[in-house]
Protein backbone atom coordinates (compact mmCIF):
# COMPACT_ATOMS: atom_id res chain seq x y z
CA UNK A 1 0.00 0.00 0.00
CA UNK A 2 1.39 3.35 -1.05
CA UNK A 3 1.19 6.15 1.49
CA UNK A 4 2.26 9.78 1.31
CA UNK A 5 1.89 11.72 4.55
CA UNK A 6 2.52 15.44 4.76
CA UNK A 7 3.66 17.20 7.94
CA UNK A 8 4.49 20.72 8.92
CA UNK A 9 1.55 22.89 8.00
CA UNK A 10 0.24 25.58 10.29
CA UNK A 11 -0.62 29.21 10.83
CA UNK A 12 2.15 31.71 10.21
CA UNK A 13 2.47 35.43 9.64
CA UNK A 14 3.47 37.04 6.36
CA UNK A 15 7.23 36.94 5.97
CA UNK A 16 7.63 33.84 8.14
CA UNK A 17 9.13 30.54 7.11
CA UNK A 18 7.76 27.03 7.26
CA UNK A 19 9.10 23.64 6.24
CA UNK A 20 6.80 20.94 4.98
CA UNK A 21 7.80 17.31 4.82
CA UNK A 22 6.25 14.34 3.09
CA UNK A 23 7.14 10.81 4.09
CA UNK A 24 6.48 8.09 1.56
CA UNK A 25 6.07 4.34 1.87
CA UNK A 26 5.14 1.51 -0.45
CA UNK A 27 7.21 2.58 -3.47
CA UNK A 28 10.88 2.66 -4.38
CA UNK A 29 11.10 6.28 -3.35
CA UNK A 30 14.46 7.10 -4.90
CA UNK A 31 13.23 6.31 -8.41
CA UNK A 32 10.20 8.60 -8.23
CA UNK A 33 10.05 12.23 -9.07
CA UNK A 34 8.28 14.18 -6.34
CA UNK A 35 6.16 17.25 -6.49
CA UNK A 36 4.43 19.73 -4.24
CA UNK A 37 1.11 21.20 -5.26
CA UNK A 38 -1.32 23.49 -3.50
CA UNK A 39 -4.98 24.31 -3.70
CA UNK A 40 -6.48 27.47 -2.29
CA UNK A 41 -10.19 27.78 -1.51
CA UNK A 42 -12.19 28.22 -4.69
CA UNK A 43 -9.15 27.77 -6.91
CA UNK A 44 -7.70 24.97 -8.96
CA UNK A 45 -4.79 22.92 -7.78
CA UNK A 46 -1.47 24.38 -8.91
CA UNK A 47 2.07 23.13 -9.16
CA UNK A 48 4.49 24.60 -6.63
CA UNK A 49 7.76 22.68 -6.93
CA UNK A 50 9.15 19.40 -8.20
CA UNK A 51 12.32 17.38 -7.95
CA UNK A 52 13.57 14.55 -10.11
CA UNK A 53 14.22 11.05 -8.86
CA UNK A 54 17.54 9.52 -7.82
CA UNK A 55 19.86 12.37 -6.88
CA UNK A 56 17.26 15.07 -7.40
CA UNK A 57 19.46 16.90 -9.87
CA UNK A 58 16.57 18.63 -11.58
CA UNK A 59 14.31 20.96 -9.64
CA UNK A 60 11.36 22.97 -10.88
CA UNK A 61 9.46 25.86 -9.37
CA UNK A 62 6.43 27.89 -10.26
CA UNK A 63 7.16 31.53 -10.96
CA UNK A 64 5.17 32.55 -7.91
CA UNK A 65 7.52 30.77 -5.48
CA UNK A 66 10.85 30.83 -7.31
CA UNK A 67 13.54 32.29 -5.11
CA UNK A 68 11.53 31.81 -1.91
CA UNK A 69 10.79 28.07 -1.81
CA UNK A 70 13.26 25.19 -1.98
CA UNK A 71 12.42 21.56 -2.63
CA UNK A 72 14.78 18.81 -1.51
CA UNK A 73 14.73 15.10 -0.86
CA UNK A 74 16.37 12.58 1.45
CA UNK A 75 16.19 9.16 -0.15
CA UNK A 76 17.50 7.46 3.00
CA UNK A 77 14.44 8.76 4.85
CA UNK A 78 11.94 8.42 1.98
CA UNK A 79 11.08 12.05 2.53
CA UNK A 80 10.70 15.14 0.39
CA UNK A 81 10.78 18.63 1.86
CA UNK A 82 9.51 22.05 0.91
CA UNK A 83 11.24 24.93 2.63
CA UNK A 84 9.03 28.00 2.31
CA UNK A 85 10.50 31.39 3.11
CA UNK A 86 9.01 34.88 2.94
CA UNK A 87 5.51 33.47 2.96
CA UNK A 88 2.72 35.62 1.58
CA UNK A 89 -1.02 35.57 2.34
CA UNK A 90 -1.65 34.22 -1.16
CA UNK A 91 0.29 31.15 -0.10
CA UNK A 92 -2.65 30.10 2.04
CA UNK A 93 -3.72 26.72 0.73
CA UNK A 94 -3.73 23.01 1.31
CA UNK A 95 -0.36 21.68 0.23
CA UNK A 96 -0.08 18.21 -1.27
CA UNK A 97 2.89 16.06 -2.13
CA UNK A 98 2.73 13.68 -5.05
CA UNK A 99 4.86 10.90 -6.54
CA UNK A 100 5.76 10.69 -10.24
CA UNK A 101 6.69 7.19 -11.48
CA UNK A 102 8.48 8.65 -14.51
CA UNK A 103 11.06 10.17 -12.21
CA UNK A 104 10.82 13.69 -13.58
CA UNK A 105 8.99 15.77 -10.95
CA UNK A 106 7.73 18.24 -13.49
CA UNK A 107 4.74 20.51 -13.37
CA UNK A 108 2.05 18.45 -15.05
CA UNK A 109 -0.22 17.01 -12.38
CA UNK A 110 -1.31 14.24 -14.70
CA UNK A 111 1.98 12.39 -14.44
CA UNK A 112 1.69 11.86 -10.71
CA UNK A 113 0.27 8.52 -9.61
CA UNK A 114 0.11 8.94 -5.86
CA UNK A 115 -1.00 11.85 -3.70
CA UNK A 116 -0.99 12.67 -0.02
CA UNK A 117 -3.97 13.96 1.93
CA UNK A 118 -2.54 17.45 2.24
CA UNK A 119 -1.56 19.81 5.01
CA UNK A 120 -3.06 23.23 5.60
CA UNK A 121 -0.87 26.30 5.45
CA UNK A 122 -2.41 29.59 6.49
CA UNK A 123 -0.52 32.85 6.11
CA UNK A 124 -2.23 35.64 7.97
CA UNK A 125 -1.47 38.51 10.29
Amino acid sequence: QVQLVEFGGGLVQPGDSLRLSCTVSGIIFSTYGMGWFRQAPGKEREFVAGISGSGGISRYYSNSVKGRFTISRDNAKNTVYLQMNSLKPEGTAVYFCAADPYGMGQASGGIYDYWGQGTQVTVSS
